[in-house]
């Protein structure tokens, strides 16, 4: 099993954006010297609390304070931006990397977003599948490219400027041959969308906020794909993203998981059912889909109150110390995601009331 971490990452709303955006770098470099696999960065426009607003830029700031790491965007989002500038910047971004990079993508699930943007009505899914398909057009094709694929918005072509000699309407490939590595994440109970990305050799990063019994979904979806592309299905391929929080003894575990109500766990969790619950994909918060909306506010306590059970089922078992954890699960790949308190130094930025 390799270990990652994903961050969103997420911070109390009065915490200075500069302190924040140095804290969020320290993790990863720490991640890098811990050997950690790789490292997936989120990106909004319009979050206070994830205040990332590019990932490829933050990305683009560690690369020289790394040595292994894999950089990864986590996500680009692909219905926000026009697919020719994802595709060129993430060919810069290999090639400065030296191809520690992995390409993350998803349509972009903040709806306020795209609100901001003016695609508040648009099939941003829809927008998010003819996106990827230009992109790797780009990255396979040559000048003028001419893509015009039926039914996608996006055209793409230099033929009327394009002057080979000088090097002009050229776009750049990645330095990964033939492309970086592409994960998707992926949310959403029984999702096609993860279907398709077998078929097209993407690989699937199941969000840590999904309720664990769903999570044997994603990869049934993910094999059939595989399977219809004609390539056997490899666990290897899958990461699965797990809210983990390993402390030096059993109370600091058990006051993070359970008994602090302002623990940054809750204020994590509590931001992630809000968000969710307004883009309507609150069913990762239940265990049928078929139960009631209410039911997720219910389940997602019961998140923390199953915390609770497993730090008191280790002190029953005389689990030492440092096994205190608060959280579970695993696959290939075991993505704690990025929650605001590591230490005391930032449990104390957490909990400092705004000025």
């Amino acid at each position: 099993m390799k270990l990652g971490i994903f961050m969103m990452p997420v911070h109390p709303l009065h915490r200075n954006h500069t302190e924040t955006l140095k804290e969020d770098r320290e993790t990863v470099i720490l991640a890098d010297q811990l050997g950690f696999h790789d490292a997936f960065i989120g990106e909004h426009l319009t979050d206070q609390a994830e205040n990332i607003t590019n990932s490829l830029l933050f990305l683009a700031t560690l690369i020289h304070s790394t040595k292994s790491i894999k950089l990864a965007s986590g996500t680009c989002n692909l219905s926000q931006i026009h697919p020719a500038i994802i595709a060129a910047n993430a060919a810069m971004f290999d090639h400065l990397a030296e191809g520690r990079f992995i390409l993350g993508v998803s349509p972009g699930a903040l709806v306020s977003d795209a609100e901001a943007l003016g695609i508040l009505d648009e099939d941003r899914n829809k927008m998010f599948a003819e996106s990827i398909d230009v992109i790797l057009k780009i990255w396979e094709g040559t000048p003028p490219y001419d893509i015009d694929l039926p039914g996608n918005r996006w055209k793409v072509t230099t033929r009327k400027t394009m002057d080979l000699a000088f090097g002009v309407g050229v776009m750049p490939k990645p330095y990964q041959k033939p492309r970086p590595e592409i994960v998707g994440t992926v949310v959403a109970p029984f999702s096609k969308g993860v279907v398709a990305m077998g078929e097209r050799d993407f690989h699937p990063l199941s969000a840590n906020f999904l309720l664990p019994h769903w999570l044997k979904t994603h990869w049934t979806n993910y094999a059939e794909g595989k399977t219809k592309a004609g390539v056997k299905p490899d666990p290897a391929e899958w990461r699965v993203a797990r809210t983990v929080f390993v402390a030096d003894d059993d109370k600091v575990a058990a006051s993070y998981g359970r008994h602090d109500a302002n623990s940054p766990y809750r204020f994590y969790y509590k931001q992630l059912q809000t968000k969710l619950t307004k883009a309507g994909r609150h069913a990762v918060f239940k265990e049928r889909l078929d139960q009631p909306d209410h039911v997720a506010d219910m389940m997602q306590q019961g998140v923390i109150l199953d915390v609770g059970r497993r730090i008191r089922a280790a002190e029953a078992a005389h689990v030492g110390r440092h096994d205190a954890i608060a959280g579970s699960g695993q696959r290939r790949n075991l993505v704690p995601p990025r929650i605001p308190a590591l230490g005391p130094a930032m449990a104390q930025q957490h909990q400092r009331p705004a000025p």
